[in-house]
């Protein structure tokens, strides 16, 4: 019985460092509705600046105290650089340019720490004074990890009082509740939202600070908390900080027991109980209906079509590319197959995202499980690459029908995150069957036919494939169905009252656009000649965001041109120092000074030329 409260007692001390960083998020995203993905990377500047402080002043009590609160505060000045000079000027748009935005600061922030502090895991002293284990029903029980269970309840009533005793925090709860009704009583909302983004990076820094006597300070800190931490938002509720305490503790304690228990499952618990919460209460356990949404956002543009002479020029590009293995390296060849796998994946995600309005987290899932359905046949039913291609976008079609049954019925927010769920339990799954799909060892000798081996033969099979599926992606835009989804991303009252069953069109699409991202998948693994896990990370899914941003939402061209400019960028960009640091300051240049993408700039070259632009769509 004492080894199961023991248990408790660390969850619950996880439990208080998971709520720092997610009270914070919570209250950035209730009232700016910022989706920050660089919260992670306060947290982890917070760690390195409080190792910093601890092991250069004097020790003891207040040294170490004072510089866990130093580091907080620090964290808090560089999250109002951050929201003063990048953030506050994307606060209308999407959730995608914010997400797009502010992973682009954590690529910058990555290179940063890594500059200062360099590549070694810094691991920090022990609190003086709670360096010890008492023993509690005869099981040690670190002094350490009693503190954080005390600091957790109270920081949540500090928030409390603040937000209930004190005229900001009035103005903080009113604007979470209506912003534009405090914009017109004269309330500065810039200051305001700059006010509570100091908070919560300032909250997400203790926690890191905090952290340290118990993890090493490391570069993967970012991205290893952000998403648990997003976990403990949804379901607690987008906004609400007591609801942010009640999830930590529910998915820290769970997780505590499940590596006792399943330990195969503990690294997807928390994505299988917010995939659970949001079908059964779609707002969180404390969310309001409307708290899904981001900021008022500005009227959604119309995807434009492209005009004869655009189509004249993308038909060259394509004639030229069919033409290009005869006269480009073997290199350049297979770096060509690669730009037309990622566009086919873009295209798939646009065709969802920009005609269907639902923004996904978490499209990898569908690209990986087509490059698996396609290794896998290959390797255990012992069938060709032809068979084999098609089974990859068939499983990749049925796996989105499976989720996609679920992810439809919500919206914003919360049906983006539901996506990123559906990812992380099949990333999950493939990660641990070991038997079946190789874990993290992936599966290899995944290669073309001898009829195919030879690169130039193999491009014109992706050519064929990749081409073709874009064509037809493009078709199904222009059919009835395609403007029947843009007509329920544009009003879904109107559509409903016109007869369209809206649910059942949008899980449709959401299955066509699985299903080619399965089919780029599946070239993919034969291109690679293995698959490994990470085909479904987060950072697949987040590589396509930034294909289909970079060439620009609103037009269909736009995923073709972005998925072009990402590889060659990326390709160019990985082989120098601190490249994440570039890509991430490339990112932000987009987002910031050509919302519209290549797309809009060629468009706007096309202008310059007097070639007539094509009707709106």
């Amino acid at each position: 019985m004492g080894f199961y409260f023991a248990q408790l007692l660390t969850g619950l001390a996880n439990a208080s460092s998971l709520f720092l960083i997610a009270c914070g998020l919570s209250i950035i995203f209730g009232v700016t509705r910022i989706v920050n993905f660089a919260h992670g990377s306060f947290y982890m500047v917070g760690a390195y600046l409080a190792y910093t402080l601890v092991t250069t002043l004097p020790a003891g009590i207040f040294g170490f105290w004072f510089s866990v609160i130093a580091a907080a505060l620090i964290v808090g000045v560089v999250g109002l650089i951050i929201e003063v000079t990048i953030l506050r000027r994307i606060y209308h748009a999407p959730e995608l340019f914010q997400l797009v935005a502010t992973f682009g600061v954590v690529l910058i922030f990555q290179d940063g720490v890594l500059a200062i502090w360099g590549a070694e895991d810094l691991l920090g002293p022990r609190a003086p004074g709670l360096d010890r284990a008492v023993r509690i029903m005869g099981e040690p029980i670190p002094e350490y990890d009693l503190a954080l269970i005390l600091i957790g309840p109270l920081v949540l009533a500090g928030i409390w009082l603040l937000f209930h005793r004190t005229r900001w925090g009035v103005l903080v709860r009113a604007a979470t509740q209506d912003r534009d009704m405090v914009d017109a009583l004269g309330v500065n909302q810039a200051w305001l939202f700059s006010g509570v983004f100091v908070l919560g990076a300032a909250l997400a820094g203790l926690g890191g600070a905090l952290q340290i006597p118990r993890e090493a300070a490391s570069l993967q800190m970012d991205l290893s908390v952000i998403g648990e931490a997003f976990v403990v938002v949804v379901i607690g509720g987008m906004g609400s900080v007591a609801g942010a305490f009640v999830a930590a503790v529910l998915i820290s304690v769970l997780n505590a027991f499940a590596i006792l228990i399943f330990p195969q499952i503990s690294i997807v618990l928390p994505f299988v109980v917010m995939a659970v919460v949001l079908i059964v209460r779609p707002y969180g356990l404390f969310g309001k209906p409307g708290s899904e949404h981001g900021g008022a956002a500005e009227p959604e543009q119309p995807l434009r079509l492209m005009s004869s002479q655009g189509a004249m020029v993308l038909a060259a590009l394509v004639f030229a590319l069919a033409l290009s293995p005869a006269v480009v390296s073997e290199f350049s060849s297979i770096l060509l197959v690669d730009v037309m796998v990622a566009t086919l994946f873009a295209v798939s995600l646009h065709f969802m995202m920009g005609l269907g309005g639902m923004v996904s987290f978490g499209h990898a899932a569908y690209f990986g499980v087509g490059a698996y359905a396609a290794a896998m046949t290959v390797s255990f039913l012992g069938f060709g690459m032809l068979p084999a291609m098609a089974a990859g976008p068939l499983a990749a079609a049925a796996a989105a029908l499976f989720f996609g049954w679920f992810c439809v019925r919500l919206s914003g927010v919360y049906l983006a995150m539901l996506t990123l769920a559906a990812a992380q339990i099949l990333w999950g799954v493939v990660f641990q069957w070991q038997d079946v799909t190789g874990g993290d060892d992936g599966i290899l000798g995944v290669w073309p036919p001898e009829w195919a081996s030879d690169d130039r033969v193999f491009f014109y099979v992706a050519f064929v494939a990749c081409i073709g599926g874009i064509w037809l992606l493009r078709r199904v835009a222009h059919a009835p169905f395609g403007y029947g989804l843009r007509g329920i991303r544009d009003s879904e009252l109107r559509a409903e009252a016109l007869g369209m069953d809206v649910k059942l069109h949008q899980w449709m699409g959401f299955a066509l656009a699985g299903a080619f991202a399965g089919l780029a998948g599946a070239v993919f693994a034969f291109s690679k000649g293995s698959v490994f896990p990470d085909a479904l990370s987060i950072a697949q899914s987040v590589d396509g965001l930034m294909m289909v941003l970079l060439g620009g939402i609103h037009a269909l061209a736009g995923p073709i041109f972005g998925a072009g400019v990402f590889v060659l960028i990326e390709d160019w960009v990985s082989r120098l120092d601190y490249w994440r640091f570039i890509f991430g300051a490339i990112i932000l240049v987009v987002v910031l000074l050509a919302p519209d993408g290549v797309a809009g700039g060629v468009e706007r070259l096309l202008r310059v030329l007097g070639l007539r632009r094509g009707d709106a769509a």
